[in-house]
């Protein structure tokens, strides 16, 4: 059974209000599928990293949040998680605001995730950056996970 690391853009889509805007609504409505009929066929996992955004903001909206991650197993922090949380900040030339995503992808990285399921197209599941990823964990000889939105994980199991 393949793995999927959950980032925290995913219980936030989960548990959030319907949103008015039709694509954002969209997204909402393809995690709760994801969530819904798909998480079954995969182990799931998320990180500390997770829960802490996870339990930020709205207290309300915050425990919705978490509930919807109890059972998933947290990753432990390896060895060589710092130089490669670094490596992938400098990089993606992070802004302070988003160093948290390399921190996702280090892990992801080192325990050797299959997916990253993620709605973070500007710092994550974004195709520019993945190459450049690719290319680094190719170079440095380390495991290169699949990233993606819950939208594409329905859509490869429908094949």
């Amino acid at each position: 059974m393949q793995s999927v690391y959950i980032e925290t853009t995913i219980p936030s889509y989960l548990t959030g209000r319907q949103s008015k805007q039709q694509p954002i609504s969209e997204d909402q409505n393809a995690t709760r599928q994801w969530w819904e009929t798909e998480r079954k066929h995969y182990r799931l996992f998320s990180s500390i990293f997770t829960f802490d955004e996870a339990s930020g903001g709205d207290p309300e909206a915050a425990k919705l949040r978490i509930e919807s991650l109890a059972g998933i197993r947290e990753l432990e922090i390896p060895v060589g998680f710092e130089q490669l949380e670094t490596d992938i900040i400098a990089l993606f030339r992070l802004p302070p605001k988003a160093v948290i995503d390399a921190a996702h992808l280090a892990l992801v990285i080192l325990h050797e995730m299959d997916y990253l399921l993620t709605w973070n197209c500007t710092h994550l599941s974004n195709a520019i950056l993945q190459k450049d990823l690719m290319d680094y964990c190719g170079y440095n000889k380390l495991h290169f996970p699949i990233i993606c939105t819950p939208r594409t994980l329905i859509e490869l199991r429908s094949l």
